[in-house]
Order: structure tokens, then sequence, then C-alpha cells
């Protein structure tokens, strides 16, 4: 049975974008695989605990000699690594925080880092690749070519980087300038920003064709 692994990161709830842009993009997915399971999780409002100077290097321990809290780090890395393993497609909620990722992001990836669970420890070989991935951008200012601000989008640039031990390759749909209707100085870019918004929506409505039923 398919199974979609659908992650939002977004601290702005409803009013979110991102968040928005990703329940398009799951309701297109469960068309395309009807009776197909969606894991959801949500980084913003739940969010997976950093690495820590006791925690964090439980990777790099046996887990015969794991301290009680090594193991409980190593325990949720399984958990996380497991989620991704089990999923045939993966959705990601990327906004824009402070021209890199949400911290939670980071936090997330770090977790599957993982020798053994995401990549061979002596082949570096990655084991996680081969599924589809899938990151919604939202952008709250403009950051394309010729832009004052092009290069600052230091999340896109990044997330092929972090995930590639794993073997994982996100594709990218963005839509920016999202906060153009909310502020006074940026109103004259409303039209651009509901034109980007458009441009990702269609984008989103042809990730998977719908299933086929009946003849």
């Amino acid at each position: 049975m398919a199974r979609l692994l659908h992650i939002d990161s977004s601290v702005q709830g409803d009013g979110s974008v991102s968040r928005q842009l990703t329940a398009r993009a799951a309701d297109v997915w469960r068309a395309a695989h009807p009776g197909g399971t969606v894991v959801y999780r949500d980084l913003g409002a739940d969010p997976v605990p950093h690495l820590d100077a006791v925690a964090g290097i439980s990777r790099l321990v046996p887990p015969d000699r794991h301290t009680e809290a090594q193991a409980a780090s190593w325990a949720l890395t399984e958990e996380l690594v497991g989620e991704v393993a089990e999923a045939d497609a993966i959705l990601l909620g990327l906004p824009l925080y402070n021209y890199g990722v949400p911290s939670s992001v980071k936090a997330w990836v770090d977790h599957l880092i993982a020798p053994g669970l995401a990549y061979h420890p002596e082949s570096m070989e990655g084991l996680l690749g081969g599924r589809d991935f899938v990151a919604i951008v939202s952008r709250g200012g403009g950051y394309g070519v010729g832009t004052p601000r092009e290069g600052w989008d230091h999340a896109t640039a990044w997330l092929p980087h972090g995930l590639s031990l794993t073997g994982l390759e996100p594709r990218f749909i963005t839509a920016e300038l999202t906060l153009a209707p909310q502020k006074p100085a940026m109103s004259s870019l409303v039209p651009l920003a509901e034109e980007s918004r458009r441009q990702a929506e269609a984008a989103i409505d042809k990730l998977w064709p719908p299933a086929v039923t009946g003849i």
C-alpha cells in the first residue's frame, strides 16, 4: 500500500502558506493513491529535540553502551528514519526563516543522518534513496535572479546537501512574496505574489496524476 510522509514545519498555524500548500499536495497524493496511507508529523507544533552534548553522540556509541539519554535519542532517530524508510513519497513544508531552514527541520535532518539506518557506515552509500521527496518552499520576499536578495535563500540550497548522505534527493516547488498582502511597503508586489502562488498550485496539481477508476 502506498504511503506518504507529510511533514509541516511552519509555526504560523492555519495562516501558513507552506501548510496550505502541503495540504493541497497531500490531497493530490490521496487522489492519486486511493487507499493509501498518510503519516503526518508537525515539526512546528511538536519539534524533535536538537542533538545536544549528552544525547547527540548516541550515533557514535554502540547501542549496548548507550546511556539512558543516548538510548532515548537513538530510539527517536530510529523512529524518524523508519517513517522515511516506510514512505514511498515525502512531502515537506519548508518556510524560509531568517534566510534558512526552520531549526526544527535542521534537527529533523540531523536525526536522519544515522549510520546503519540512513547510510552504510563503511561504503557511505545512502540507504533512503529512490523515494519521491517534494519540498514546498514559502518565502516572504523575493529571492529570484536579479532581485536585491538573490542567493539569500539558503534553505533551498542547503537541504539537498544536508540530506545527501541519506540518498534522498528533494525537488522544490516555491511560492514567494507571501508577505506582500500583509506588508503595506510590499503592496505593489501583490500581483507578483498572487502569480507565484498560482504557479506553485499548478505545479502541485501536476505532482501525481489522479488514479483512473473504472472504464
